[in-house]
């Protein structure tokens, strides 16, 4: 998956910096009240261990892991882009693929974002529903879609409630970025490649209890905690 260009989060993390106090989106809460989003009691979520909880933010290691993707998405919204892709999963999952094969419904959707050559907010999509365990050996094909395999992943990841909106992309990256300052997970992120990814837990139809997360993967050689 492409890698969002560590200039933008540079810019992004700077332009956050500087709003903060005016804006007063993060106040720190002490300990990062994570939990393991409900919808994944009732349908399959990749499996992920963490390896580090920190103020307002955690470290997840995913070992492997299968998607199905659609092609980029441009010129739309974060919101429109995310149901479009979603459409197409949808259909994917109930049968409009190379077998004609039904797949469980999984979670979360994630919705990829590349940033723009001229400004952060100036991006393309990519939208992923992950893959069962019983189908992964030999997932079915799709026109306009492509499976995607994935080794072992890390990843920055806050929580955040509602539905998600097109303003939440940057605001979230912001927090998450400034949650993670003064900590070797920051230089480890800026050192690498790296991909921010919107994860949403939940039906459309859920007004409550929503559970949102943003990540930001990145490469890790040292197997060790930091």
């Amino acid at each position: 998956m492409a890698a969002f260009p560590l200039l933008k989060l540079s810019l992004l993390f700077t332009l956050l910096s500087l709003s903060n106090a005016r804006l007063g989106l993060w106040p720190k809460t002490g300990q990062y009240p994570t939990f393991y989003p409900p919808t994944c009691s009732r349908i399959e979520c990749p499996s992920y261990d963490v390896i580090h909880v920190g103020d307002g933010y955690e470290i997840r290691r995913y070992n492997s892991m299968v998607w199905i993707s659609t092609s980029t998405i441009n010129n739309v919204s974060f919101v429109e882009a995310t149901k479009l892709g979603f459409l197409q999963l949808f259909n994917y999952i109930e049968g409009n693929n190379e077998k004609s094969q039904t797949i469980e419904m999984t979670a979360p959707v994630i919705t990829q974002v590349t940033s723009g050559d001229e400004a952060v907010c100036s991006s393309s999509y990519t939208v992923s529903f992950y893959i069962p365990k019983a189908n992964q050996e030999d997932p079915p094909t799709a026109k306009g879609l492509n499976v995607q395999k994935s080794g072992t992943t890390y990843a920055a990841v806050r929580q955040f409630s509602g539905f998600v909106s097109n303003t939440d992309v940057v605001e979230q990256s912001g927090a998450l970025l400034l949650n993670l300052k003064g900590s070797d997970w920051l230089d480890a992120i800026k050192e690498s490649k790296n991909s921010i990814f919107i994860a949403q837990y939940n039906s459309p139809f859920e007004l409550q209890n929503r559970v949102n997360e943003i990540w930001i993967t990145f490469e890790k050689e040292d197997e060790d905690a930091m």
